[in-house]
């Protein structure tokens, strides 16, 4: 197995690239102002409509952070690809494609600033602005992100005769359930990442969090065991990631450079470093988390402190300073 050596400055790095997309991503679900928390937020710096998805993010963001460290640092030179599953989860996405400046090459007004963060967060989910799952408008993507099940498949087409890619593509654990993506299983038979195929390398991941939408789902409530046969069966290698911990993200990830047909499942909680509980009723580790955990952060003065001290849990101001950018 490829060694991967982390040093601890890398690992506190990858911990604030993650928060910083965190917050990012919360922002962009709420904020209309008051972006920077410089005074206690007021019902004003709510949106009005408050519309996106919540649940999938940290774990987008904890993937998306440690795929660019291993593959951009650690293996430069490696052209990487990133397919996204659950294109519900489009403001870490969004926030990622921010924070490494992209959004500003087709947009300007995305600048790494305070009025690039005021852009980048009232124009999520506005009319005109960025669209609450990924779309066209994004650098990248070339296909709505409304509909589950076809990134697999995707990632297999995207790695054909290409052999300098490599082809992450992460999958929802609802998305697991559809008929498209189990079908797509089988190409891992029908595939060759060989040095002769001519082809690149499709590295899936599964982001088991363990609920959908309205309920649990049937992939998390196999045993551990029953989950690796399955993916065995179909001619992966699985590789079980139960933490955000980038130490062992990297080690996962040079583990699976060397394997023919690797394929990562990554165990969190849904809404993991969101609330836990709203309204007496648990959010965290719950389908509660999958779209907005305080609906009513804009009118209930218990559910816009909650909101306060979900984004001051970040640090976001030990992250960027207005004049200085961002230290990540």
């Amino acid at each position: 197995m490829q060694t991967v050596g982390i040093l601890g400055e890398e690992v506190e790095s990858l911990r604030r690239r993650v928060r910083a997309a965190d917050y990012l991503t919360v922002a962009q679900l709420f904020l209309q102002s008051n972006f920077l928390l410089e005074k206690p937020l007021a019902f004003s710096d709510i949106k009005p409509r408050l519309l996106g998805h919540w649940g999938t993010c940290h774990g987008i963001n904890v993937a998306y952070a440690n795929l660019r460290h291993f593959f951009r640092d650690f293996r430069g030179g490696t052209d990487l690809q990133f397919i996204l599953g659950p294109g519900h989860g489009f403001p870490a996405l969004n926030a990622n494609l921010f924070l490494d400046g992209e959004l500003a090459k087709v947009d300007p007004k995305a600048s790494l600033s305070l009025a690039g963060i005021e852009y980048l967060c009232k124009n999520f989910s506005a009319p005109g602005g960025f669209p609450s799952h990924a779309s066209p408008l994004t650098p990248g993507v070339i296909v709505e992100g409304g509909e589950l099940g076809y990134a697999l498949g995707a990632a297999y087409g995207a790695s054909l005769g290409h052999p300098e890619k490599t082809v992450a593509v992460l999958l929802g654990d609802g998305e697991f359930e559809t008929g498209t993506t189990l079908a797509s299983l089988n190409l891992t038979k029908l595939f060759s990442s060989s040095a002769e195929s001519g082809n690149g390398r499709v590295l899936p991941i599964l982001h088991a969090n363990g609920y959908k939408i309205s309920g649990p789902t049937v992939f998390s409530r196999k045993s551990e065991r029953e989950q690796k046969e399955m993916l065995r069966g179909f001619g992966f290698e699985p590789i079980v990631v139960d933490t955000d911990n980038p130490s062992k993200w990297q080690i996962a990830l040079g583990k699976a450079s060397e394997l023919p047909a690797p394929f990562i499942i990554y165990k969190s909680e849904k809404g993991e470093t969101g609330p836990e509980e709203v309204a007496g009723q648990k959010v965290r580790g719950n389908f509660l988390s999958h779209q907005i955990p305080l609906p009513l952060a804009g009118s209930d003065e218990t559910q816009l402190r909650q909101l306060e001290d979900w984004l001051v849990s970040y640090g976001f101001s030990e992250l960027y300073t207005e004049g200085k950018g961002f230290s990540l």
